[in-house]
């Protein structure tokens, strides 16, 4: 196997990797930011669609160099996955923001603040790994962290849903929610998928 230091190294793929790192972290803390205050939520929404459209465009430029590079620093299908489960953690920001206004929700509850947040620390921590995969040195911890908020997304989580179908009185309610809260699950499981795909890229490299 080559050493990934005596390939050539294309930057354009450290440039898109950290542009899409960036893009998913405006993203997430737009999110974040809207179920926190629930003010000007059209305007965020709006945002939040705008860096949806931002990272599909990134996703194509990823797709079109994979297409024209004869060598790339990682293989291929793992750079075509990644970009792909980026992709879809900034649907799931996208679908969750649109749902607060397609289900007319009053507002949010403490459960979706907090998956909300958890999501918008995922992004934080992946956006700094994935700007230093150009040097492959110091992402363990962050990608390390972005499983351990997984972990206690999926327990607020089941505690979300257990409160819901104990106190909800309207089944309206509990079909809102219940879908709310299975978009932002979504979305974080898909930034631990990510940052697997991160470190798998990083131990085939090293």
């Amino acid at each position: 196997m080559v050493s990934l230091r005596l390939m050539p190294r294309d930057a354009r793929f450290f440039d898109m990797f950290r542009s899409d790192g960036q893009n998913l972290r405006s993203a997430a803390a737009e999110l974040a930011e809207l179920l926190g205050s629930y003010d000007r939520i059209d305007e965020r929404i709006a945002r939040i669609q705008e860096l949806e459209h931002s990272g599909d465009v990134i996703g194509d430029e990823i797709a079109a160099k994979l297409d024209e590079a004869f060598i790339t620093p990682f293989d291929r299908e793992d750079i075509h996955e990644l970009a792909r489960r980026l992709d879809d953690v900034v649907d799931g920001i996208q679908e969750t923001a649109e749902s607060m206004r397609i289900y007319d929700i009053a507002a949010p509850t403490e459960e979706a603040r907090s998956l909300a947040a958890i999501l918008a620390d995922q992004a934080v921590e992946l956006d700094i790994a994935l700007g230093m995969l150009g040097s492959m040195k110091g992402l363990a911890p962050h990608l390390r962290r972005v499983s351990e908020l997984e972990n206690q997304a999926d327990g607020l989580s089941r505690a979300a849903l257990g409160r819901l179908f104990r106190e909800a009185t309207d089944p309206l309610d509990v079909i809102k929610w219940r879908d709310v809260y299975g978009m932002l699950e979504g979305a974080i499981d898909a930034a631990e998928d990510a940052a697997e795909i991160v470190q798998r890229m990083v131990h085939k490299a090293s």
